[in-house]
């Protein structure tokens, strides 16, 4: 690619505001909405079936919801497949279910027949969060040693921003969350701290080799630099998430569909969010003396703080 020179670092209020409304939006639904859980979370029953016969999904649902009070999820796909979701429901229940779908629509196939209690699903969910604060704590933990400590919240906290991107977009669409969303969600957390620190690096590596140089002239340059590896980087992996939400099933979709939120989310606050961050949080530490200090000529006292 050719050589870039964007002003990512004098712009930033720019980039918190455009993050910040679209946080509070996905906030504001979280609040209102909340999020369609699916049954890994509230528990209940998931039934894949595949007719012999045409079958409507009304005549479906009617017969379904004699078994149970809420109304039944119904999703249709080809082939006469449908993807049954309800209430938990006793395994004797569920088996008198089918047998009346068998001789009242017609004979099936069962693909898939599930059953997750409540209290598995409420296990689900505290897990899921232990597993999101644990990974935060851990690269927090491990940005510091590599680094400092300004650049592990600088990293983290735009870490923070792509899962809340994720999750509001999901809870504005209403699209069910099942735990392979807990997966996806990891999965993006994974790749956005990696851009971070390629970035992270390559401003070490500068400050290393122009110990003059402002400090926000370092972050631009660095962001520059690397700018062409994000970018290239961002678009193979948005290939392959689009093919697998395009061409991989229903079973894949919501998981493709949060990896895809989650690159585009996560290559916008690597390049334009963590070096921002940066910035402010080491103006706020002020002149640090066992640092080196930037003193690029014509530049204000506030550039020429340390990393």
């Amino acid at each position: 690619m050719p050589k870039l020179h964007i002003d990512v670092v004098n712009k930033r209020k720019l980039w918190y505001a455009i993050s910040g409304v679209l946080i509070v939006i996905g906030l504001a639904s979280l609040v209102f909405r909340g999020l369609n859980l699916g049954i890994d979370f509230t528990g209940g029953n998931i039934m894949q079936l595949q007719f012999e016969q045409t079958v409507t999904a009304e005549d479906l649902r009617t017969l379904v919801s004699s078994y149970v009070e809420a109304t039944p999820s119904i999703q249709e796909s080809d082939d006469n497949i449908f993807l049954i979701r309800t209430e938990d429901m006793a395994e004797e229940k569920s088996g008198q279910l089918l047998s009346q779908i068998s001789s009242e629509l017609s004979p099936f196939e069962v693909l898939r027949n599930e059953r997750i209690g409540p209290v598995i699903g409420a296990e689900l969910i505290a897990n899921a969060w232990w597993a999101l604060l644990l990974a935060l704590a851990l690269m927090l933990l491990y940005i510091t040693i590599r680094f400092r400590f300004n650049f592990a919240v600088s990293a983290i906290v735009p870490l923070m921003h792509d899962a809340l991107m994720v999750v509001g977009i999901f809870s504005i669409l209403q699209i069910e969350v099942d735990s392979t969303f807990v997966a996806a969600i990891l999965t993006v957390l994974g790749y956005s701290i990696n851009s971070t620190i390629v970035i992270f690096d390559r401003v070490r590596e500068n400050r290393e080799l122009h110990p003059k140089q402002g400090f926000t002239d370092l972050i631009n340059e660095s962001i520059n630099q690397t700018l062409g590896r994000s970018i290239n980087t961002s678009v193979a992996v948005l290939l392959l998430v689009v093919c697998l939400f395009l061409f991989g099933g229903d079973t894949t979709k919501a998981f493709s569909l949060a990896l895809v939120i989650g690159v585009i989310a996560g290559a916008y606050s690597s390049v334009f969010i963590a070096g921002s961050i940066l910035t402010d949080l080491t103006k706020l530490r002020g002149v640090d003396k066992n640092e080196l200090r930037a003193a690029k000529k014509g530049k204000k006292n506030d550039d020429k703080i340390l990393v």
